[in-house]
């Protein structure tokens, strides 16, 4: 990370090699601007340009994060039309995956946070943008993700990475 200067974040479910193989594999009948299998993940929090000394406070919080073991289904397609957004998602949402979202939530509040939010979490990971079209309807063998990791994630804008900051 560059020294003075406003880092964009995002807290997010970081999967390891293989889970992230097995999601890129889904993009395969998606149309549109595919996302780099590096940078697939699913965020709980996006929270834009943040001043660089607020770090380690966002560090502090994910360290205080109390990540239960979740066993995620990725079992189906989605589309947010609006932002033109194809991804992939999960029928049934474990509750332990909207505790652990309420929890940052409430952890983020109580610091000051306001991260961005679009509605009622709806957890997903983003496949394609500037999707042409919803990808089919078509079923397809479930990518389980044990996730192992919760990350704070800087959006690198110079080169265009995802990288963690602060896995855990």
């Amino acid at each position: 990370m560059i020294a003075n200067h406003s880092p964009k974040l995002f807290f997010a479910l970081w999967p390891d090699d293989a889970v992230r193989s097995a999601l890129a594999k889904l993009q395969a009948p998606v149309q549109g601007r595919l996302i780099p299998p590096e940078k697939l993940h699913l965020t709980l929090a996006f929270l834009g340009h943040q001043p660089a000394e607020r770090l380690p406070v966002l560090r502090g919080i994910l360290e205080s994060l109390s990540v239960p073991p979740l066993r995620l289904e990725i079992d189906c397609y989605g589309y947010f039309t609006k932002p033109r957004i194809a991804w992939a998602g999960m029928s049934r949402i474990p509750p332990e995956l909207n505790m652990l979202y309420e929890d940052l939530m409430a952890k983020l509040g109580e610091e000051g946070f306001a991260p961005a939010t679009h509605g009622a979490f709806r957890p997903h990971i983003t496949l394609a943008r500037e999707a042409k079209a919803a990808p089919p309807r078509q079923p397809f063998e479930a990518v389980i993700w044990e996730v192992r990791e919760a990350a704070l994630v800087e959006s690198v804008m110079a080169t265009g990475q995802y990288l963690p900051l602060a896995p855990r």
